[in-house]
């Protein structure tokens, strides 16, 4: 076994979940990433802990093969209750992603997509519940739509999995600072991006790579009415299996009121009209991993990325909202990144904080 997939799991184990004797354990991986399931039940043997197996990748209907015969052929879904259970008594779950062919699902229509994901949602929100991580591990199929060769690839994704986690909380922690007691967030990117909005309030996060592996970003809830102004995402998206691109959004009292996309509008019309809350923001995301230097179509990667700021449409995390708050609720989340490397900035409280692509605290401007 490569050496750095049992590193890869030992930072899963050891500094993402902080798994700790008798625990019990949901672990989701596809049959392609075996080396790191099995390389993770070492390490939970070696805990003490108790594992479960589920089959498949990122979804609770399993590998994607499994997935699309399930959704194309559905009439009405229901929430599995036996999976919300099983995440009942779980302390934590491991999700290892991986395909083999990532366009497997690609003919699933979208409104069967939209309507599965609004029917799982207590399931979901009890898997969150848990000390949960979502990882990747490096198949030939992901290394394809990265645009890489597996072995490229593969050191492309270790380097952003096995590293420091302590320097880089502390990198990020300097954008906390700033960002945490802020009232107001303004981004601005070439002619098409300007938008305001209030983070007054919310709760600034770091993620250091526990929920997510790799992490590497610094992410707060706007306030969901707050938000005003367009925005182009300049870096595509690559959502159930379909890649829309340049995708546009305007923004009135929080609420998207007009839409666009290069390529694939239809997919974004679906991921808006999945329910209400999904025409508001749940998500401004500042990527700060600079081991992720190139776009691969994996917004578990892409949305960390140095020089870019990402937005999601759609459920706000509960951990950034105050709890006398609501929070956007919604039964989606999409991540969407805008490149913030030229003709670029963000202001917070109206002083500049990063200028295309360099942080305050980097250089000083």
């Amino acid at each position: 076994m490569d050496p750095r997939v049992r590193d890869h799991a030992d930072v899963i184990v050891s500094h993402s979940t902080s798994i700790e004797e008798g625990d019990n354990v949901a672990v989701t991986a596809p049959p392609v990433a075996e080396d790191l399931a099995v390389a993770v039940y070492e390490r939970l043997a070696e805990e003490g802990a108790t594992p479960v197996m589920l089959y498949g990748g990122d979804t609770s209907l399993g590998a994607d093969r499994a997935a699309r015969a399930y959704l194309r052929e559905a009439g009405e879904f229901e929430n599995p209750d036996h999976l919300q259970a099983l995440f009942a008594e779980t302390d934590a779950t491991i999700r290892i992603r991986g395909h083999d062919n990532v366009a497997a699902r690609a003919d699933v229509p979208d409104d069967q997509n939209a309507a599965y994901q609004r029917a799982i949602q207590p399931a979901r929100t009890e898997l969150l519940s848990t000390q949960w991580c979502l990882t990747q591990y490096p198949t030939p199929a992901d290394a394809q739509l990265a645009g890489m060769s597996t072995e490229a690839y593969e050191e492309f994704v270790w380097n952003a999995v096995n590293k420091d986690w302590d320097a880089q909380r502390r990198h990020q922690e300097q954008m906390v600072e700033i960002l945490d007691p802020a009232d107001e967030v303004r981004i601005r990117s070439g002619e098409e991006t300007d938008l305001t909005m209030s983070v007054s309030g919310m709760k600034t996060l770091n993620d250091h790579g526990e929920h997510n592996l790799p992490g590497g970003e610094v992410f707060t809830a706007p306030v969901p009415d707050s938000v005003e102004g367009t925005v182009r995402f300049d870096l595509p998206l690559y959502h159930q299996s379909q890649e829309i691109e340049d995708a546009y959004l305007e923004f009135e009292d929080g609420r998207v009121v007009q839409h666009d996309a290069a390529k694939n509008r239809d997919v974004l019309t679906s991921v808006l009209d999945t329910d209400e809350g999904a025409r508001y923001l749940g998500e401004l995301g500042i990527g700060m991993n600079r081991d992720i230097d190139q776009f691969t179509y994996n917004m578990l990667f892409d949305e960390k990325m140095g020089d870019t700021v990402h937005l999601a449409v759609g459920m706000a995390y509960d951990e950034c909202v105050p709890d006398d708050r609501e929070p956007n609720e919604s039964a989606t989340h999409v991540d969407m990144i805008v490149d913030m490397s030229e003709d670029s900035v963000i202001e917070v409280d109206g002083e500049v904080v990063q200028r295309n692509g360099t942080f305050r605290f980097e250089d000083g401007f």
